[in-house]
């Protein structure tokens, strides 16, 4: 490591969707000279989302990376410094905490605002990743609205996968939801909601062979896993419910997480077990993860940051 490259903050910002530029853009105007680090993705998930129409003061939508160069270019207005790089390794054990940016540069901080988000995850194939945006979608709050009146597929067996299905089910005429077994791994409660509710065909044992369409999607093919038959429903879009993976590896050996990886705060704060490390957005969110959470929990987190360096006489 390169020693010359130490360089001291007070306030480190680790990830760059909606939470981190907010905290950014509070941070700034309190004069706490922030510097974001933007991690792999810059912009976070609506980087890959197309039509935002439910985030306040965008009367007409906007397209996702578009709101987020928006997002950065009011943090940066602010006085926020905005880096490329990647958080690879922290220390957190002594004060200033230590961050390691792209395995060689290290930071220390006064105090860090842990913004890195949680990845959908996906299936896999190349189809998937190809209509992404174009009715392959990984939240059916954000994007059900596009599919009103019309024929969706949904996968996913457990809770997530039920609620996006029935809220699906107000707007859509049918929501196919694929099951990969004989059975749902969601609360009781909430599979006899599912199966309660008219408009929701299930598919059991059936995994996903194919999505079809050129520039959009037009159907999904299934593939029965007992019998291995193949059957082709039409659909104008694809939702995958299968979990989300929260950004959370390299801070397990010092944060507090749940079993899943999610940043565990004190219920109505950012605050961590460790005193000075704060977290927002969807890596401690499991429950909403909206554009407009994360950023209301970026706000806080530079509050939270700015109250604890102001008692601890740093600011």
């Amino acid at each position: 490591m390169n020693t010359e490259a130490t360089e001291k903050v007070h306030v480190l910002i680790i990830g760059s969707g909606p939470a981190g530029y907010t905290a950014a853009i509070y941070a700034a105007r309190a004069n706490m000279k922030p510097v974001l680090y933007q991690g792999i993705q810059p912009g976070g998930q609506l980087t890959i989302t197309t039509e935002v129409e439910n985030y306040p003061g965008y009367p007409d939508g906007i397209q996702g990376p578009e709101m987020m160069v928006h997002f950065e270019k009011q943090a940066a207005r602010m006085g926020a410094e905005i880096r490329y790089g990647l958080a690879t390794k922290v220390d957190f054990s002594t004060h200033p905490f230590k961050v390691w940016i792209d395995e060689e540069k290290l930071v220390e901080a006064d105090s860090v605002i842990i913004s890195t988000g949680a990845s959908a995850k996906w299936l896999g194939l190349p189809s998937e990743e190809r209509l992404n945006g174009y009715g392959v979608s990984a939240c059916a709050v954000c994007d059900g609205f596009f599919f009103k009146g019309k024929e969706v597929a949904i996968v996913g067996a457990g809770d997530t996968a039920a609620e996006e299905a029935l809220y699906l089910s107000k707007l859509c005429t049918t929501v196919h939801m694929l099951i990969r077994k004989d059975k749902m791994r969601a609360s009781k409660v909430m599979q006899q909601r599912v199966l309660q509710t008219p408009n929701i065909k299930m598919y059991w044992n059936s995994d996903t062979d194919e999505i079809l369409g050129e520039k959009k999607v037009e159907a999904v093919r299934i593939r029965n896993n007992q019998s291995g038959e193949l059957s082709t429903i039409p659909v104008s879009a694809f939702f995958v419910a299968i979990g989300h993976q929260p950004n959370s590896d390299i801070f397990k050996p010092f944060i507090n997480m749940d079993e899943t990886g999610y940043i565990l705060t004190e219920p109505g704060t950012t605050k961590t077990n460790v005193e000075g490390v704060f977290a927002s957005g969807d890596v401690q969110d499991k429950n909403y993860r909206q554009a407009v959470t994360a950023a209301g929990s970026g706000c806080m987190a530079a509050l939270d940051a700015e109250r604890y360096l102001s008692a601890k006489g740093l600011v």
